[in-house]
């Protein structure tokens, strides 16, 4: 771990716990695992502080132990989940946005708290929500459960059942960061599928969870409402819509409490144990869902103008149970993810070649975008003939042009599509590992010519497409002055965009006789460009403490001046007297605060942004791990 990311550690534990706990935790992710006594004894502090400070961060799972075969038990810090401290602020707000206040508090009190009982949550949250109300109102108990089953039914907390019988609250951090992606899911299923798949994915990200016959029925109503009077829209033609979702695993089912369980004799268990069959995962139940969509100003009564309570209650208490009931469904985000990445895998080709290109590409990923596991290097080898069967209806090339544009991709440097065989006209494979190092590439080339400017991105092209040259090489392929070209790649190499590889001629590398390569390696520059962020993190916070300290005195006066305000408005205060106490604070002191209240807003939002860039940077580093 490097030195950014351990003082950002540092920094966020002190800010979050305090000092002994950032101690405690800094010294494991220096030394490593170790036991209870090396901790104690290293740190210079007490046996007591020591056990405190642990259980502090095991119980926000900052901290985990293993028990060794002679009993020692070691502690061992958990870096990754310290760093994702940084988006707490933005989990919470997210969580607010979607389901109110309740809601946010919910993920506060879990995020604060590490692990918790629903029952403790709910108390703790109807508490606060109590404190905030009038005098007049309390919050039930029963308004929090409600708002803790809405985030399990998106699958926002997971729930986990211990030995005794405690069940344990834990807030999905990851799955809340692609609530942001919502909008982006939604507008690429109406390209693929049009309006009807459109709103049955729309209709899964709000609701959660459904089953097929209710996402049926309400996309036939919400569709029915938009067309002409005479229209309405049929439930097969909805159904139709949501096999094919299922088909190509944009919708996939939720796990289901077991059959065995169900009629195990014997008190309940305090939280059911939800499982599923792989194969069942994209099975759609046998409906035979016959009718239409509803209008809600379309019934006789409504024009009429016949009173909702005369009319009779054969819609709501005579409800027989749906074929599918109990068999829900959910938007497969992970598929999503997949298609994301094969659309700009078609976009880089469509800009490197033409549109008929792209749509070879597009064709192969589409033929296997169900046969071939998202973290798989390689497609599955597709045959020149069934490309061109299955390439769009009105697409009219012939079989002669589309050979020809697959010996062209197979031959292009960056190597999106390889040839595999000679078997069917010729057996094709799109690379999926190369195609995401080459799109990383080019950001990573943006960087360069952002920070050292067009000559020095010349340069870092250069070296990234021969692999290895030495300084004088560089001059001559670059066309460059030698002065010029060493002084940016001494730069480059200096910001660590570049590496020095000796070539010794002799074993006593001997300087005269030893080679010096310039190369580039992308996995390494990444990972330092993640590092970099890291360490800006640490320095907008430590700005932030900066400005806060500096101007606590002001703060300090700000709080107990608008805290005198409220009281009195509680009593009933004239405005007269409120005014008066507000110029307790002069006009310089007010714009004082004002400006350490925007640069405080703007480090704030310099946070949340590098946050993005981390988050990118992380998922490109696992996704190239996995594909190495």
């Amino acid at each position: 771990m490097t030195q950014a990311e351990i003082k950002l550690c540092s920094l966020l534990l002190q800010e979050h716990f305090g000092e002994i706990v950032e101690k405690i935790g800094v010294h494991l992710i220096r030394t490593g695992s170790q036991p209870l006594r090396v901790i104690a004894h290293d740190t210079g502090t007490s046996l007591d502080q020591v056990k405190k400070a642990l259980c502090v961060l095991i119980q926000h799972n900052l901290v985990i132990y293993q028990v060794h075969k002679r009993g020692v038990v070691e502690y061992e810090a958990q870096c990754g989940r310290m760093l994702r401290m940084l988006r707490y602020p933005r989990y919470i707000y997210t969580t607010k946005t979607l389901y109110s206040d309740t809601g946010e508090l919910i993920v506060e009190e879990l995020l604060l708290n590490g692990k918790m009982t629903m029952s403790a949550v709910v108390k703790k949250v109807a508490d606060r929500l109590t404190e905030t109300m009038e005098d007049s109102k309390t919050m039930d108990y029963a308004e929090v459960k409600k708002a803790l089953c809405v985030l399990i039914q998106h699958n926002l907390v997971i729930y986990q059942v211990h030995k005794r019988g405690v069940v344990e609250y834990e807030a999905q951090c990851g799955r809340m960061l692609r609530m942001l992606r919502y909008p982006r899911y939604i507008y690429t299923t109406k390209t693929l599928y049009s309006d009807t798949g459109e709103l049955i994915v729309e209709e899964l990200l709000l609701n959660g969870k459904m089953t097929m016959s209710a996402v049926v029925k309400k996309v036939a109503d919400r569709l029915t409402e938009t067309m002409e009077d005479s229209k309405t829209m049929d439930y097969a033609e909805v159904s139709n819509t949501f096999v094919r979702l299922a088909d190509t695993h944009f919708v996939q089912r939720c796990p289901l409490v077991p059959a065995t369980e169900k009629s195990e004799p014997g008190p309940p268990l305090p939280a059911p144990t939800l499982v599923i069959n792989e194969k069942d995962m994209y099975l759609v139940p046998k409906l035979s869902l016959i009718g239409k969509g509803k209008r809600r100003r379309s019934s006789e009564e409504d024009a009429a103008g016949e009173p909702k309570a005369k009319r009779p209650k054969h819609s709501t208490d005579n409800k027989e149970p749906t074929p599918d009931d109990g068999i829900y469904w959910q938007a497969n985000l992970d598929r999503f993810r997949q298609h994301f990445r094969d659309q700009a895998i078609v976009s880089a080709v469509a800009n490197r070649m033409d549109q008929t290109s792209s749509e070879i590409v597009r064709t192969m990923l589409r033929m296997s975008e169900i046969t071939t596991p998202s973290s798989a290097p390689f497609t599955l080898p597709l045959s020149s003939n069934e490309i061109f069967r299955s390439l769009p209806v009105g697409y009219n090339i012939s079989k002669q042009v589309l050979d020809q544009y697959l010996t062209l991709l197979a031959d292009d440097p960056l190597e999106f599509v390889g040839k595999s065989g000679d078997s069917g006209g010729g057996m094709y494979v799109i690379n999926l590992h190369k195609a995401l190092a080459s799109l990383a590439t080019a950001t990573l080339e943006s960087v360069v010519q952002e920070r050292f400017g067009s000559r020095c991105a010349r340069i870092f092209r250069l070296v990234l497409q021969k692999k290895h040259l030495e300084q004088k090489q560089v001059e001559d392929f670059a066309m460059i002055p030698a002065k010029e070209a060493k002084d940016m790649l001494y730069k480059m190499l200096s910001e660590n965009f570049m590496s020095l590889q000796e070539i010794p001629k002799t074993p006593d590398h001997a300087p005269s006789r030893t080679f010096y390569l310039y190369t580039v390696n992308v996995l390494s520059v990444a990972r330092m460009l993640l590092h970099r962020c890291y360490k800006s993190i640490a320095n907008l916070i430590e700005r932030r403490q900066f400005e806060t300290r500096e101007n606590k005195r002001l703060l300090e006066k700000s709080q107990r001046v608008e805290a005198i305000i409220a009281s009195m408005q509680a009593m009933g205060a004239e405005e007269a007297q409120l005014q008066e106490i507000e110029e307790m604070i002069t006009a310089p002191e007010r714009q004082q605060l004002e400006t350490l209240k925007r640069n405080v807003n703007k480090l704030d939002a310099s946070e949340l942004q590098v946050d993005e860039t981390i988050f990118l940077l992380e998922s490109y580093i696992e996704s190239t791990m996995k594909r190495q």
